[in-house]
């Protein structure tokens, strides 16, 4: 697995403080990140592949920091947005698909051929053609997240993928981030999904109050909340 690590990381959006002097080290396989609207979390999993950059402390992914060095950083990690349409961005399946590899040096063939095995492992191989904007929620996110792992990051960061998703395919996109070989950090409020990963770590008010098993940072995260 790859190492990410934040050290003293603190950040500001104009006045208003969203993370104080936050230290972690993730190596685990596949990690949680819960808390309360507004607690941090999401500024926090952004940090990780240079989307937002620290008003203080560092942030490094295998070595690389991920302000100085931000295009060593997004080549080994990948970010799935809540909402796919913030990621979607060309008329059809297939295009959007090969569009995440414009800047691989693949031969067409190649690029053709990692397309086909993107559809196929997604289950979208019988929307190839289709365009994007007329794709069921649960679709677009499934192509979303295909467009990350044909790039075949070290990394992948789930900002709440399944929030505006229903039960069946919430739990279809979860299954497929716990199955993936890459390195999952997965910001949810679905605090069930986390049963059987490797890690949680519970943000409040800018700051972590729990890092543990995942069942360990739920009951914390629930006591707090009750």
């Amino acid at each position: 697995m790859s190492e990410i690590v934040l050290s003293g990381v603190s950040h500001h959006y104009g006045e208003r403080a969203v993370l104080h002097g936050v230290d972690l080290r993730l190596t685990e396989h596949r990690i949680g990140i819960v808390g309360a609207n507004g607690s941090g979390k999401s500024t926090l999993a952004r940090m990780i592949n240079g989307l937002v950059s620290p008003s203080r402390g560092t942030v490094s992914v295998d070595g690389f920091d991920a302000t100085r060095q931000g295009r060593e950083v997004r080549r080994r990690v990948g970010f799935v947005f809540t909402d796919p349409d913030n990621q979607i961005v060309m008329p059809t399946v297939a295009e959007d698909l090969a569009f995440s590899l414009r800047r691989r040096g693949l031969s067409r063939a190649e690029v053709a051929e990692r397309v086909s095995t993107a559809l196929e492992r997604f289950g979208l191989a019988g929307h190839a053609d289709h365009p994007t904007h007329l794709l069921s929620g649960g679709q677009k996110q499934l192509l979303a997240l295909a467009a990350v792992m044909i790039t075949e990051p070290a990394v992948v960061v789930a900002d709440e993928p399944t929030t505006l998703l229903d039960l069946r395919n919430g739990r279809l996109v979860h299954g497929l981030l716990s199955a993936l070989p890459a390195q999952v950090v997965l910001v949810t409020h679905h605090l069930d999904l986390l049963a059987g990963w490797d890690r949680a770590i519970l943000i409040d008010a800018g700051r972590v109050v729990a890092d543990d098993v995942p069942e360990r940072t739920v009951a914390v995260y629930r006591e707090l909340m009750a």
